[in-house]
């Protein structure tokens, strides 16, 4: 990149295959974007806050909250999405009562709806993140932004699935043909990890099917959805008192979280499973710890009492 217009290529370029290389790949990408200094303001805000989207995914926190403040201060057209990029960082480190603060204040522009629902659903409180995520989805149809619109139904599929895993046939297919035309892999592993939770309990082959896919997100850099998904996995496990592969998802799951983020979801494995914490994450839940493990062990609870009934 010798001159202001190969960046820019360069940039254009990075950008849309992001959705197809692993993470590391864009990070790098965007990485001698943001160094050469050479773009535009508006445009290195864009390299800029993109670099921290994929430092977030890659577990990259403290680089990608640098950047996502700086776009934030920075006033510009994406400091909406950059704030919301800093409750999803606060999320992620488990500080559920900032992300909540932050999210409040964010408006339709910073796509409030959703990240309170991505607030409401680590507590078990499903019927209140799928209420959250229903009108991040209608909003969005209103605003006529299709990406938002698919990402939220994904979303809403993955959350009702823990509670009504008939319902979520019908919100998966609804997923489905929002994500018609478009290219959002994230969004497209939401919904195949909704189908597992959704079967949680009842398939032979679900521990096959959770292989496959964590093979395949291995490859994307998205730590988000390797987590998801041996969440997912682990809730299967509670349901069918599985307790050496139980042991197994936790240990997975803490080898991921190494970095500080995502560390309350092997909190979250134990409470599906009745376990005691031998060592908490540093949560800071809405309510209690207590009622959040009473809420993801009713979860398990009423699946095996609607895999015993057949309703």
């Amino acid at each position: 990149m010798t001159t202001a217009a190969d960046v820019l290529v360069e940039l254009l370029a990075a950008l849309p295959r992001r959705q197809h290389e692993n993470r590391e790949r864009t990070a790098e990408r965007l990485t001698a974007v943001v160094a050469t200094g050479a773009l535009p303001a508006d445009l290195h805000e864009m390299a800029l806050y993109y670099l921290a989207e994929a430092q977030r995914d890659l577990g990259r926190s403290d680089d990608s909250r640098r950047g996502m403040q700086q776009v934030a201060d920075g006033g510009g057209r994406l400091a909406p999405a950059a704030r919301r990029g800093l409750a999803h960082l606060a999320r992620l480190a488990g500080d559920f009562p900032t992300a909540q603060e932050i999210a409040q204040s964010l408006g339709w522009a910073g796509r409030h709806h959703r990240v309170l629902g991505e607030v409401w659903w680590p507590h078990g409180d499903m019927t209140r993140a799928a209420t959250g995520y229903a009108a991040a989805r209608d909003e969005a149809d209103q605003h006529g932004v299709a990406g938002e619109r698919a990402t939220a139904q994904a979303q809403r599929a993955f959350v009702l699935a823990f509670t009504h895993p008939g319902r979520a046939d019908d919100e998966l297919h609804l997923a489905d043909q929002l994500l018609t035309g478009l290219d959002l892999r994230a969004t497209t592993l939401t919904t195949r990890i909704a189908a597992l939770v959704r079967d949680a309990g009842t398939t032979g082959d679900l521990d096959d099917r959770v292989r496959v896919l964590r093979a395949e997100i291995g490859v994307t850099g998205l730590l988000d959805a390797q987590v998801t998904l041996e969440l997912a996995a682990g809730f299967h496990h509670a349901v069918t008192g599985a307790h050496d592969e139980l042991g197994l998802t936790i240990s997975r799951l803490r080898d991921l979280t190494r970095n500080g983020d995502h560390t309350y979801y092997a909190d979250i494995v134990h409470f599906m499973a009745g376990l005691p914490l031998d060592s908490a994450s540093p949560a800071r839940w809405l309510d209690t710890e207590q009622a959040t493990r009473q809420r993801w062990r009713a979860l398990v609870t009423a699946r095996r009492q609607h895999l015993n009934t057949g309703q």
